[in-house]
């Protein structure tokens, strides 16, 4: 969700010691592999990766990485990440872990970062409450759904939100109306502003809640009909450009299968980078490198990551 800070290797075990205080020692884990905690199922250790439980622990542990001049990251479900082999020099902050909690007011539902957008559309559907069906199949967290303005299937956060509650980079917090979020394609203030999702509030709508499992069963057939759900990945590997399909593009340039180690194009859906078995960061980057390469040299178009880097 964001990142800040300088190298500081040298207060790590003194910042080790604060951050325990704030949110107990098992919340606090050492040289953690982050390919346990990316879709990609890719990353080298993190030198510390911690798991604040609500807000205060979120604002205290930051302020504490901010003191020690220690680089952090904060972390959703990790859906749309792809980390570096040697890992991450500094502070993964986890919210996805820790930051679970919901409840519905009549039309509103309230959740924290860390709720699953399945979740939260399952949770909706059960209810009775129309609006989140769109998200059933996104992978990712409530709070990286609002920092990229996730979307599928012709709906989007920016559609459903009412507001989001956010920690500011100097630290002090602020609920946002969602007219005041600039969000548009895969782009939000929240991202431009290195804020971090708290929380959020979604204005739905009531439905019959059989409809609204029926659209959901729809989409998930249709997204596992067309997508290599199968293997891990971090979704659509780039953005769509204007005028354009990511996977007809990549397909006419001939790289449907195109493979670098255990990283490859997938055969399923072209618009996909996936780990065939064994893949490294670096064999990912250089599939996607290539891929852009081709892609502007035959067509005259630069695609985009839409998967994010760290490390």
């Amino acid at each position: 969700m964001s990142e800040s800070g300088t190298t500081g290797d040298d207060h790590l075990q003194s910042l080790a010691w604060k951050l325990r205080s704030i949110v107990g020692e098992d919340n606090v884990l050492v040289n953690e592999p982050m390919s346990e905690h990316t879709s990609f199922e890719i990353g080298g250790p993190a030198d510390l990766f911690v798991i604040p439980e609500d807000f205060d622990e979120v604002h205290d542990v930051i302020d504490a990485c901010k003191q020690e001049g220690v680089p952090y990251f904060v972390l959703g479900r990790g859906s749309d990440l792809l980390v570096a082999d040697e890992g991450y020099r500094g502070v993964i902050v986890a919210v996805a872990d820790g930051l679970v909690g919901v409840s519905v007011d009549d039309d509103e539902m309230w959740c924290q970062a860390g709720v699953t957008l399945r979740e939260a559309s399952e949770m909706a559907c059960e209810l009775g409450l129309s609006g989140l069906e769109f998200a059933c199949g996104i992978p990712g967290s409530i709070g990286g759904a609002c920092f990229m303005n996730a979307g599928a299937y012709g709906g989007c956060m920016a559609d459903v939100l009412k507001n989001v509650h956010v920690l500011h980079q100097d630290g002090h917090e602020e609920t946002i109306p969602v007219d005041e979020l600039d969000l548009g394609y895969r782009h939000s203030r929240i991202a431009d502003e290195g804020m971090v999702v708290l929380s959020t509030t979604f204005n739905l709508d009531r439905g019959d809640p059989e409809k609204i499992r029926e659209t959901m069963d729809e989409l998930t057939r249709r997204r596992e009909e067309k997508q290599p759900l199968e293997l891990p990945s971090a979704g659509s590997t780039f953005k769509r450009p204007e005028g354009y399909f990511v996977g007809k593009l990549v397909t006419d340039a001939g790289l449907r299968g195109y493979q670098v180690g255990g990283a490859a194009v997938s055969k399923k859906h072209a618009g996909f980078v996936v780990n065939v078995g064994g893949a490294t960061a670096a064999d990912v980057r250089a599939v996607i490198a290539h891929v852009q390469d081709e892609v502007e040299r035959q067509f005259g178009v630069r695609l985009e990551p839409e998967v994010r880097f760290l490390g």
